[in-house]
């Protein structure tokens, strides 16, 4: 992306990923500042029980750490001591509350006694990591990146309903008023949050045009995966296949599909499960010459077992084994039910080169699968995800393999972790200090220069 002219980008209304810092602010330099940030998530990651917005935490600020920044951690965790790695990350444990919340007075209590030995120039929130309200003194230097919102959920629970069992009354989804009142609430107290992050270009939208928050204070940082480890590498894949017993000849000659994550309702598998149910039963080619690699557990992984040999279900694995998994599988599914955030699978695929099919959810076909080059959607019906499923087989593994080099070129230019810290960098540098601080910074990191994409 070539601009002429100096930018500012508090107003700049498309994804920060597509920008190319200075690579001048990565090297650090006597005169480069280095931050003191504080930082509220709901729990911590432990080994591989992370969800996204906790692998997200990870990834962001072990990254900051390693750039030097001065970074403490508001969190909760199973243990009462997080073994940290590095001198300059710092964690403030306290137990949770509820639902495995972070309990509010006890780490804001933990945040005004280190506030106090110096002040924190930057406050992030991972979603409601912090909880602000009308009483809490309002700070400008606070940013919350949003990982799912409760406008959202509505869409989810739409496509819940239509493609609910009629006789099954226990799993029936009701779009109560106090759904509907849930958004009215975060419309509310959004507002005490002085800048927000979209992780989709879609959320940006909403929160722009459903929550009323001013375009200034609204900014789009896709969320980004570590591209030392997801990247291409067919001889790890061929190795993965090998010890599930598929030599290069049988795949070679078969149409790989995977799938990944929790094997649960709300992510689509009773659909998935369906459709190559009834593919299986139509079609014996199609089932012959079609191979199944299902990585995760949960519920639906015993039944997609009786989907027979083809259909093998792994369990979970570890990232570099996922990213073995990426690497021998030809397409990559994603069908899941539920519209919020910015799934990471999706792009962990797209950096390896994998070509990414997903459900046709606003964040998904607004900020992953742009154009039919990388990808495909389909509605979340069982006839739709069919009709995809058989045009891919009947592309054959050469069209995939086309789509999947298109997916790589926009994983790299939008989705690497790299990208994503640079711009959470920028931002924090943008937002940080006072006013009377920043008339007498040397740059004004709020301004993008045009030289910057050739430093």
């Amino acid at each position: 992306m070539l601009l002429m002219e100096p930018i500012n980008l508090l107003k700049f209304p498309k994804a920060w990923n597509q920008l190319v810092f200075s690579s001048k602010q990565q090297r650090r330099t006597p005169q480069t500042r280095l931050l003191k940030i504080g930082l509220f998530v709901r729990k911590w990651p432990e080994k591989n029980q992370a969800g996204g917005m906790e692998r997200h935490a990870l990834t962001l600020y072990l990254a900051l750490a390693k750039r030097g920044h001065d970074l403490h951690i508001f969190t909760t965790s199973s243990s009462a001591n997080i073994p940290s790695i590095m001198s300059n990350l710092h964690f403030h444990i306290s137990r949770p509350i509820g639902s495995g919340y972070l309990n509010q007075v006890v780490a804001w209590k933990q945040f005004l006694e280190e506030n106090a030995t110096k002040a924190f120039d930057v406050i992030h929130s991972e979603s409601v990591g912090l909880r602000l309200t009308k009483s809490s003194t309002y700070l400008n230097n606070v940013a919350v990146s949003w990982h799912g919102i409760a406008y959202e959920t509505i869409h989810s629970d739409i496509i819940q309903e239509l493609v609910r069992n009629p006789l099954d009354s226990s799993s029936q989804q009701v779009i109560s008023d106090g759904k509907m009142m849930k958004v009215v609430e975060e419309v509310k107290f959004f507002q005490y949050y002085a800048h927000h992050v979209a992780t989709s270009d879609h959320v940006g939208d909403v929160l722009k045009r459903i929550y009323m928050i001013p375009e200034e204070r609204v900014h789009i940082i896709l969320n980004g995966v570590d591209e030392e480890i997801f990247k291409p590498d067919v001889s790890k894949g061929n190795d993965f296949l090998l010890k599930l017993g598929i030599n290069q000849d049988r795949s070679r000659s078969s149409i790989i599909l995977g799938l990944s994550g929790r094997l649960v309702k709300d992510k689509g598998h009773p659909l998935m499960f369906e459709a190559l149910q009834q593919i299986f039963l139509e079609n014996s080619t199609f089932k012959d010459s079609v191979i199944v690699l299902i990585a995760g557990n949960g519920p639906w992984g015993d039944r997609y077992k009786e989907l027979g040999p083809n259909v093998m279900v792994l369990g979970p694995l570890e990232r570099a084994q996922l990213a073995e998994f990426y690497n021998a599988i030809d397409i990559f599914v994603h069908p899941t039910l539920r519209a919020q955030g910015l799934d990471q699978v999706p792009l962990e695929a797209f950096l390896t080169g994998k070509p990414v099919m997903a459900t046709k959810l606003a964040s998904f076909t607004g900020s992953i699968i742009v154009n039919e080059d990388m990808g495909y959607t389909f509605s979340p019906t069982v006839s739709e995800l069919k009709k995809v499923l058989y045009e891919v087989w009947e592309g054959g593994k050469k069209n995939l393999e086309k789509k999947g080099w298109f997916a790589r070129e926009r994983g790299l230019k939008m989705f690497t972790a790299t990208k994503m810290v640079a711009a959470y960098e920028r931002l924090f540098l943008c937002i940080s200090g006072n006013d009377e601080e920043k008339q007498h910074k040397s740059e004004d990191y709020c301004v993008y220069q045009p030289h910057e994409e050739m430093d």
